[in-house]
């Protein structure tokens, strides 16, 4: 079963379009000109129960407004949403206490009063039994280890153990559906690697489905086997992480330490003939090769026999590399 199904979904803004100079400005005082904006363009796809699934998309890319539709904040100019058996927008107060929703840069705590104080609030508006509450906020306590926070007003919190509490605020109901937006955006490594375990380990024990928007593509390979991936408000790519490395993320990176100056054009022409392009690396005399996967053993042959060498390291391209290749080139159309 799916707990999202989209078909054709479009959502358009009406924009002022202000005239040009001083005699455009009067104008625009007595007629007004407006733009039509198609933030999001006919897009479809569904989500299994269960799933995690990464919305990935450059900024203005129509992210946010998908979010938006779904949750039911905004209503589509077209199309059709299915959210947990229910339309968002008519069905609007038994839907809300089918999801769950972070934001990451909005809050949904209240400021000066303790964390636990936010919790109990939460649990009368979504009208959770006392047992019910007891019991599931026992487990999500434990689990993002926010137990010595609950007395703690949110202002006194760091972004961090804010974030951890937004998260378990979003829960107090145990929705089947969590949406997230940049869930993690600003946070250290460790909160980080704490927020997707504790993510990891939700989708384990209860099945909840996760739909997570986020920049950071260390969080979308840690969570996601799915990624759909939005372009100027279209879908330009829906499938699996793995298919897209496969099929996007072929070579390798081969990163040279020199024990002396390695100069570009001597590299270059060293390696004439085979299909490799240089970049600098971060460090002194570092030079990185971006080479397909075949060519790997040819390129550090003769790199070696010419130049003394410190290190030598080969990876596989990151990820993010492939995302931003893809949006450059428009590789993935079609």
């Amino acid at each position: 079963m799916n707990a999202i199904e989209v078909e054709q979904l479009r959502k358009e803004f009406k924009v002022h379009k202000s005239r040009s100079g001083l005699v455009g400005a009067f104008r625009d005082l007595w007629t007004r000109r407006y733009a039509t904006i198609r933030a999001v363009d006919g897009i479809s796809f569904a989500v299994r129960q269960g799933e995690i699934v990464g919305y990935i998309g450059e900024n203005g890319a129509g992210k946010s407004t998908t979010i938006k539709m779904l949750t039911g904040i905004l209503t589509p100019t077209s199309g059709r949403i299915v959210v947990n058996g229910m339309n968002p927008h008519k069905e609007r107060e038994k839907f809300v206490r089918t999801i769950g929703v972070v934001f990451g840069q909005r809050s949904q705590l209240w400021w000066d009063i303790a964390v636990q104080e936010s919790f109990r609030l939460l649990k009368k508006v979504y009208r959770v039994p006392d047992e019910q509450y007891r019991r599931h906020m026992g487990e999500v306590i434990e689990m993002l280890d926010i137990g010595p926070l609950l007395d703690k007003p949110v202002r006194k919190l760091s972004l961090g153990q804010r974030m951890r509490c937004e998260i378990a605020a979003a829960l107090i109901h145990n929705p089947p559906l969590l949406f997230l937006d940049e869930p993690t955006i600003g946070l250290d490594v460790l909160v980080k690697l704490n927020i997707r375990q504790f993510l990891k380990q939700l989708s384990e024990r209860y099945g909840t489905t996760i739909l997570l928007t986020t920049h950071d593509m260390s969080d979308i390979e840690a969570l996601c086997e799915r990624v759909i991936m939005l372009d100027e408000g279209k879908i330009i790519y829906d499938g699996s992480l793995g298919q897209l490395k496969e099929k996007w993320g072929q070579g390798k990176r081969i990163s040279f330490t020199f024990v002396e100056e390695a100069p570009l054009v001597a590299l270059q022409e060293l390696t004439t003939g085979l299909d490799v392009n240089w970049k600098q690396g971060e460090q002194p005399n570092v030079w990185v090769a971006h080479v397909p996967s075949g060519g790997v053993p040819e390129v550090v042959s003769r790199v070696a026999a010419r130049y003394p060498l410190q290190d030598i390291h080969i990876h596989e391209v990151p990820t993010e590399e492939i995302i931003r290749n893809i949006y450059q080139e428009g590789a993935a159309n079609g």
